[in-house]
């Protein structure tokens, strides 16, 4: 039976997931608030209370080389140098992710603030250890002003929020892949899977079971 508790990052809106295989130890959550002490002549001091500041998350797992029922969530196992590529790439994107943990209400677009990993760690050759800083990321809406047509005055208020997805989306079949994998790790449901097979009957044919590595899927959203 798979572990209730996953932690899931995401980037692009879901095209691309990382289910960690192992599960942290711990999640340290950093909330904290702006204030600002003020010394006025004949008040004396106070506080001016400000905004809530950004939620901050922490955690230490590794990316095993082999499988061990003991800690591993699941198999076929990602390839630990795939993984450290894929969240440095992340990274320097410029754009957020989003870390899910699931059995939780922990579900937030986030930046990488810092991410620092160990391939060499004694005793556990093939595996990465790692250490990932995340940041809680807010969207801006970008606000558009329409004039009217003498451009004495706004006709309209639009507000818009800039579209970070690139597309199209789809997924390479990896060895070792199902239908129900790629959807439990896409959508973190596995039932989901029909979603897929319709969309790509044309490519994968009539039999759901039979699909193969580079395999180019659509992904629907």
């Amino acid at each position: 039976m798979a572990n209730r508790i996953q932690f899931h990052l995401s980037y692009n809106n879901d095209a691309e997931r990382l289910w960690l295989p192992v599960n942290p130890a711990s999640i340290k959550i950093s909330d904290s608030h702006g204030y600002q002490d003020v010394e006025a002549a004949q008040l004396g001091e106070y506080t001016v209370i400000g905004k809530r500041k950004l939620t901050e998350f922490s955690f230490s797992s590794f990316f095993p080389r082999d499988y061990n029922p003991a800690y591993c969530a699941y198999t076929p196992l990602p390839v630990p140098w795939d993984c450290i590529n894929t969240i440095k790439r992340w990274m320097r994107s410029g754009s957020p992710i989003r870390l899910t943990v699931t059995g939780s209400p922990i579900n937030y677009a986030v930046t990488i603030r810092s991410f620092d990993y160990d391939p060499d760690r004694g005793g556990s050759p093939g595996d990465i250890y790692f250490d990932i800083a995340l940041k809680e990321y807010v969207f801006v809406s970008v606000r558009s002003l329409t004039y009217n047509t003498n451009k004495t005055g706004i006709a309209s208020v639009s507000d818009t929020r800039p579209d970070t997805a690139a597309k199209p989306t789809s997924y390479v079949v990896k060895d070792g892949d199902s239908l129900w994998k790629i959807s439990a790790r896409l959508y973190n449901d596995g039932d989901k899977w029909r979603t897929i097979f319709n969309a790509n009957k044309t490519v994968i044919g009539a039999n759901p079971n039979l699909i193969r590595p580079g395999m180019r899927l659509v992904i629907p959203r």
